[in-house]
């Protein structure tokens, strides 16, 4: 095979599909590859909360993007559901954040950013989620709201063909093609493709890509395991969290518990032992639980950055080369900023917020 694309993006994930469909509403060709199946790795594996976890223990250049990703999200999801007939489910239930010890960071923080977040005593932490095993202060943010992720990536396939988006699966790329500084395409299984210009935005995957340039990129995979009862609509109504464990009650009553922190490269398997803490830590939140079933075990790639800020930007020493990569925890909720912000280096216009915060890289 081979073939050529105006713009080439390497990754069917929630970045390079939401990268994809901005470049596309811009008037751009372009062509999206997928090693598997789009939307099925990271993108279909998180949690869809549309927050950072403790967002004010982040750099200003996550919250940036999480701001602006927050503020277009419900109409993203409209939009889609309009266009495809499939719904994300936008869903604005708040998050519970419980037993907090840096609170007054928190409250430092939600005022500079003008963000909603309050100190809940016991009782109004017990009002507000009456299910709770142990009510305790917390911190709440009202306006928080989640995605189904899954249903998402099913929607940003569909519109991506609707708009003319050449969309090809199960086509991992081997190698990146460039010469003279400048890039002109990728190897893949089947032969070359021509680009003028190529996005990575492969998740952890993109790292592999990286590595065979003479470039510093920290990328590296982390696996999270994550499980789900099937509780009754409408019977657990907000997210909360607490450590590194949350649970998210979806629409149709579907509750989920997650997520472990793994370094284990590429290992996506599970294990009885993730299980046994995962429905500890749920049922130690929520008693009730205990009276449902888990339905699924399931594991994802994270792709770590250890700054935790995404790579955004155009590789400095290959031209026509970029990358949108790195989100970590947060691929859901910073995806549309990151999108915009990339289509906006990409074609050379006003970016939507500044974008030195994401060219951590180096060439030796």
């Amino acid at each position: 095979m081979s073939s050529t694309a105006e713009i080439l993006i390497v990754g069917g994930g929630i970045i390079g599909m939401l990268t994809a469909r901005e470049l596309a509403l811009s008037g751009c060709q372009v062509t999206l590859l997928e090693r598997q199946q789009t939307g099925r790795e990271s993108s279909w594996a998180g949690g869809g909360i549309i927050s950072p976890l403790y967002p004010w223990r982040y750099d200003d250049a996550v919250t940036a993007l999480a701001g602006w990703s927050q503020q277009h999200y419900r109409q993203l999801s409209e939009s889609l559901k309009e266009e495809t007939g499939e719904d994300p489910e936008w869903t604005q239930n708040g998050l519970l954040m419980m037993q907090v010890e840096d609170q007054t960071e928190a409250q430092n923080w939600a005022a500079a950013h003008r963000v909603s977040l309050q100190i809940l005593t016991a009782d109004d932490v017990a009002a507000c989620e009456p299910l709770l095993g142990s009510p305790s202060p917390a911190v709440w943010m009202k306006d928080v709201a989640q995605i189904r992720n899954p249903y998402l990536a099913v929607a940003l396939v569909a519109s991506l063909r609707r708009l003319g988006v050449n969309v090809v699966e199960d086509m991992p790329v081997l190698s990146l093609l460039s010469r003279d500084g400048r890039v002109r395409g990728v190897k893949t299984a089947q032969g070359e493709i021509s680009a003028g210009q190529v996005i990575l935005a492969g998740g952890a995957w993109s790292g592999e890509l990286m590595a065979e340039l003479k470039t510093d990129i920290e990328l590296q995979p982390v696996k999270g395991q994550m499980i789900l009862f099937k509780a009754k609509p409408g019977w657990l109504q907000r997210i909360v969290l607490q450590g590194d464990r949350y649970l998210i009650p979806r629409r149709d009553g579907h509750v989920l518990m997650g997520s472990t922190l793994e370094y284990t490269q590429f290992d996506k398997s599970t294990t009885e032992v993730a299980l046994e803490e995962l429905q500890q830590a749920a049922f130690e939140l929520v008693p009730g639980l205990k009276d449902y079933p888990v339905v699924k075990q399931w594991a994802g790639l994270r792709p770590g950055t250890p700054h935790g800020i995404p790579y955004i930007l155009e590789h400095p020493g290959i031209e026509g080369l970029y990358l949108n990569a790195g989100h970590f925890r947060n691929g859901v909720v910073l995806g549309p900023a990151s999108a915009r912000l990339m289509a906006d280096i990409v074609l050379k216009r006003e970016t939507i917020i500044p974008s030195d915060s994401y060219k951590l890289l180096a060439i030796h």
